[in-house]
Parts: structure tokens; C-alpha cells; sequence
């Protein structure tokens, strides 16, 4: 078992320099099919990140973006949410599965955040997972990509089916393959690593009906396609 940087809750597992070779390649090639790739969640302030990343949790980002555009509109600032109730909140996001929880999430982690952080959204995991409907996932998007941190590795639905096909894991659960990308991978790739998957996904190496047969990195590397690396 190794460690990749001291503030790390937990060990990760021990790999190979070939398996880490392999690993560069992979991300390489994910970067020049995708040099686009990005969150696709709108937002423009951290807590506007924090807020849209909970709503998605069992719903499409276009779904959210549909709704945040509303949200965000009625509820400028995180005093905002926490001055409104959770019924005014959940007028907004209707189309959004489980809006009435997630509507209490939002108002709740808005309470917290002027209670605990002057309005701020945290720059910590431990922080962060502390607020209401917030696991390491959702974490793991907002340190990345709204402070340019790389505590961990956003594994959502895209990201655990290409990490298997690509013979990157082995692991079944979201923590597991997310500690064997973070031993491959270097850490200053983690955040972009997840939304280079996430677009591949999203977009040729799809969970039903993809393009791997036809895709010259999936041809390479997917289990899906003819061959593999």
C-alpha cells in the first residue's frame, strides 16, 4: 500500500510503474479525443456549484441546469436560501427527482453555511461532507473544480463503467475504484481525469448502444471493443 500526499484519509492500494505507464496513456488519449471536457453543471459561484451538484444526484445535468437557471435567479446568495423555506426553495426545482428532500439540503447546508462559515462554502472534505446531502462525491466536484483542488476522484456512473472496461479497477464500489484511479493517476490529473471519463461516457463509450466498436481509443483500450491494451 502506498500513500500519494500526507493529507490523504486512507492508503492506497500498491501498482505498478506498468499499470501506471498504462494509465497516462489512457488519460492522454482521453485528452485529445475530449480537450473540451469540463463540468458540465452551470454555476458561477462555489456555493451555486455546491447547491447544483446535490440537486444532481439521480438526475442528468441538463435536467439541473434547467432548473438552477430559475433557482439561482430567485435565490442569489447563500443568505437567500437560508432565509427561504424549504417550500419556496422546492418551487424551483419541480422537475428534479426527490426535489422536496433535496430542497431541505439545500436550505439546510445554507443555514450551516452562515452558521459555521460565514456564508463560505468550505475548502475541506471533512467540511464539506458535514453538510446536508453532501457525500464524498459531490466533495470531490466542488474542491476540484471550484477551488482547483485534487483531494480525490469525482466516480459517478460514467466514471465506474469506463474504470472497468479500461481494466483500470477491479473494485465494485464507488470509494474502492476511486482509490485504485488515484494510485494510477497523478494527483494534479484527478479532477480532469473524472470529467475526461465522464465525457468519453457521456458520449461513445455509453452504458447501452455506444461507438466502441467504432472508437479508435475504446478499439484500445474499452473490453467493449475488439481488442484491448
Amino acid at each position: 500500500m502506498t500513500k500519494r500526499g500526507t493529507d490523504l484519509p486512507f492508503a492506497l492500494p500498491a501498482t505498478t510503474p506498468a499499470a501506471r505507464a498504462r494509465a497516462r496513456r489512457i488519460d492522454d488519449a482521453l485528452a485529445n479525443a475530449h480537450p473540451d471536457a469540463h463540468c458540465e453543471l452551470n454555476w458561477g459561484q462555489p456555493h451555486e456549484l455546491l447547491f447544483a451538484t446535490i440537486l444532481s444526484a439521480q438526475c442528468t445535468d441538463v435536467a439541473v441546469n434547467r432548473a438552477t437557471e430559475s433557482l439561482f435567479s430567485a435565490f442569489p446568495t447563500v443568505e437567500n436560501f437560508a432565509q427561504a423555506s424549504p417550500e419556496m426553495i422546492g418551487k424551483h426545482i419541480k422537475t428534479i427527482g426527490l426535489h422536496r428532500n433535496k430542497a431541505k439540503f439545500l436550505h439546510g447546508s445554507a443555514c450551516l453555511l452562515l452558521e459555521n462559515h460565514q456564508g463560505e462554502v468550505p475548502q475541506t472534505l471533512e467540511d464539506l461532507v458535514a453538510l446536508p446531502g453532501v457525500a464524498r462525491k459531490t466533495a470531490n466536484v466542488v474542491l476540484g473544480n471550484a477551488f482547483g483542488l485534487n483531494v480525490g476522484v469525482v466516480v459517478d456512473t460514467h466514471v465506474s463503467r469506463l474504470s472497468t472496461r479500461f481494466g483500470l479497477t477491479t473494485a465494485s464500489t464507488p470509494l474502492g475504484i476511486e482509490k485504485d484511479l488515484m494510485a494510477l493517476f497523478p494527483r494534479e490529473r484527478w479532477c480532469m481525469l473524472s470529467h475526461r471519463m465522464i465525457f468519453h461516457g457521456r458520449r461513445v463509450c455509453k452504458a447501452r448502444h455506444g461507438r466502441c466498436q467504432e472508437d479508435p481509443l475504446c478499439q484500445r483500450y474499452c473490453s467493449e471493443a475488439a481488442s484491448v491494451e
